[in-house]
């Protein structure tokens, strides 16, 4: 049951997102940020975790994750330290994805040689 409702929800979030593709002129640029706003404040009003309990990665894997983390980090750093959190959340948690994706993006690079 979990596998379905992860198809069915990530489907429906990819599907909208190219049905917004489709019928606006607004480019993939626009859906990734509006994607990532989406996911911080669904994680800002609470609604983030029931929805990621209830479709698992059909929920993570697209783009409004990384607004989930980013919103998490700098909810969490401000109950920790104060004011001072809303600076120091995002870098925190997010930290580890976005070195991740810069190391293996320059292996990548490293590794094949791209076509022009």
């Amino acid at each position: 049951m979990v596998y379905l409702m992860a198809f069915l929800v990530g489907g429906l979030i990819c599907g909208l997102g190219q049905l917004f593709l489709d019928y606006t002129s607004y480019t993939p640029a626009h859906l990734l940020v509006i994607m990532v706003v989406i996911g911080s404040l669904l994680m800002g009003v609470g609604l983030a975790q029931p929805l990621i309990d209830l479709a698992g990665a059909g929920v993570t894997v697209p783009v409004m994750n990384f607004g989930f983390i980013l919103t998490k980090g700098v909810l969490l750093e401000i109950k920790r330290k104060g004011f001072l959190g809303l600076f120091t959340g995002v870098l925190e948690v997010a930290s580890a994805g976005v070195s991740a994706a810069i190391i293996i993006g320059f292996l990548m690079a490293a590794i094949f040689k791209p076509k022009e």
